[in-house]
């Protein structure tokens, strides 16, 4: 999984463009199609926040980005909520211990983290190659960047662990929908009010 996620990210930064539109090697309909699009707007969102931060940057496309940025928010979850329905569906004739437990967080949540670091690890990677920076700066890039990699070794051995548990029921899994309010007119005020 990791490594899809790492192929999609170099893939992304070929054209490192967040107007490039996606190449997506699987088939549809399947996992790993799922996974790419999920790693592909995580990296167009990492582009787009860091195109938003200037302090100088217009206000006009300033609040073009931001609203892109919400988009991309509610189709992060969206896919997050396809992962997990993909594994309650892998899961469904397990039988499921008397014992067993809820785990704090979704398969699927702890892959968009799993996701995310892909995405830090990679950017640290630039900042550790840097030649152009001070020999702290490298060393304090350097130390985030080993930190990362364990975060990275200790997150997949979760998620193995995790999905061992739901597929022998020890864990049984639990879905609960994000509700955003923010996009649907029908429930944030700001929206409904304007009508």
């Amino acid at each position: 999984m990791f490594a899809l996620f790492e192929r999609q990210i170099v893939d992304y930064h070929k054209t490192d463009s967040v107007d490039a539109p996606m190449h997506n090697p699987y088939e549809d309909g399947t996992f790993e199609n799922v996974l790419w699009e999920k790693s592909h707007i995580d990296t167009v969102q990492w582009h787009l926040e860091d195109l938003i931060r200037p302090e100088d940057v217009d206000p006009v496309e300033a609040l073009r980005l931001k609203r892109w940025i919400d988009r991309s928010n509610q189709r992060r979850t969206d896919m997050v909520e396809r992962i997990d329905d993909y594994y309650m569906q892998q899961f469904a004739s397990v039988e499921v211990r008397p014992d067993a437990k809820i785990n704090t967080e979704t398969p699927a949540w702890a892959i968009d983290r799993l996701s995310i670091l892909a995405l830090k690890i990679y950017h640290f990677g630039i900042e550790v190659a840097r030649k152009d920076v001070s020999a702290e700066q490298h060393e304090r890039c350097e130390a985030k960047y080993k930190t990362l990699l364990e975060q990275k070794a200790d997150l997949m051995q979760a998620i193995d662990d995790l999905l061992k548990e739901l597929s022998t029921g020890q864990k049984k899994m639990k879905l609960y929908r994000q509700m955003k309010m923010y996009n649907d007119p029908s429930l944030n005020p700001m929206l409904y009010n304007k009508k």
